[in-house]
Parts: structure tokens; sequence; C-alpha cells
């Protein structure tokens, strides 16, 4: 393993951090329609995993996915959303990496876990929603109107935001196994992972 991470490294988080970026906010998109708030813990991850593990064939160094979280983190808040993804988001972030790097960055059981814990940083996002509702719901009768604001209401009630952590979870370990099934059918042909 590398001591450090090299110039090489942050043109990677870089370049990896923007892809991520780009899929989890094109994906993000459909929560515009109310019910699918309730996929998108699921989707975000799961589309998201093809560049994250992309991403992992690049990183030998801790610190490149807890760099990674910390910058999407900080892209989510500067973009609207809620301030408190960024402590969670740099949490998880920095936690995955460690599980991560406890399996070399390599062993599958490791990227599995680490994907996953890395990827509760979605949950930041939903706090507002689920914790600090008449606030939240104020911004967005302002914002939406209040036939998206009831709308998202009616199927977002306190006890989903724990539904959102397992959906995550689940979205997670699906977008693991594709990332790894589409770096083996396409990257690994083309000579890119």
């Amino acid at each position: 393993m590398k001591k450090g991470i090299q110039a090489k490294d942050l043109i990677n988080i870089g370049l990896f951090t923007a892809i991520y970026f780009v899929v989890f906010f094109a994906t993000g998109m459909l929560g515009y329609i109310p019910i699918m708030m309730l996929a998108l813990p699921f989707l975000c991850p799961f589309v998201a995993g093809i560049p994250f593990m992309l991403f992992l064939t690049r990183v030998h160094t801790f610190g490149m996915v807890s760099i990674m979280g910390t910058i999407l983190a900080l892209l989510m808040v500067l973009t609207g959303h809620p301030w408190q993804l960024l402590p969670i988001g740099i949490l998880m972030a920095v936690l995955g990496d460690l599980v991560l790097r406890a399996g070399n960055y390599k062993d599958w059981r490791s990227i599995r876990l680490g994907y996953i814990v890395f990827s509760e940083w979605l949950a930041g996002m939903m706090v507002p929603l689920f914790f600090m509702r008449d606030s939240y719901f104020a911004q967005i009768r302002a914002g939406y109107g209040d036939a998206y604001a009831d709308a998202l209401l009616s199927v977002t009630p306190p006890w989903v935001f724990y539904l959102t952590i397992v959906l995550i979870v689940f979205g997670a370990l699906a977008g693991a196994y594709l990332g790894k099934a589409t770096l083996k059918k396409h990257f690994k042909r083309a000579g890119i992972a």
C-alpha cells in the first residue's frame, strides 16, 4: 500500500467525485415526484455504485474515500441541501473509509460493507424532513406549493426515516453488486479498471 495521498490520487478523487455527484444528483431529481422520495434512498446508492466501485480500483490509501465523501457533502449543501448533511456525510465517509481500509480496499466483504456505511450519508439529507418537519414543510410550501408539500407530507410519516436507513443499506448493497458486474463486463474489457 502506498504511503500518503499523491497528486495522482487527488486527480482521481476529483474525477470520480464529479462522476458520482452527477449520477447521484441526476437520480435524485426523481424526488420532484413526491412518491419517488421513498425510492431515492434505494435508487441513489444503487446507481452510484458504478462510479464508486470504479473509484475503488484507484484507491490504495486511507483518506481518499473520506475526501470524496467530504466533497460530496459540501457539494450537496452548496446546492441547497440541509446543513445537517455535512457532519453526517463526513462521519459516514470516514467510517466507510475505515471499513474499506480494513480489507485493504480489495476484500469484497469489506467493499460491500464499506460502501453501505459510506452511503448512509444520504440519511443526513433526510434529517429535516423527519425531525424538523414544521420548518422543512414551510420551506417546501413556499418553494413548491401546497399540493407538492401535502403529497410529500402524506407519504413521509416520521417512522419512514428508519425505513430510509434500511433502504440505503439495500440500495448500497445492490449498487455494490451492480458496480462489480459493470466493472467486470465493461470497464475491465476496455482496460479502464
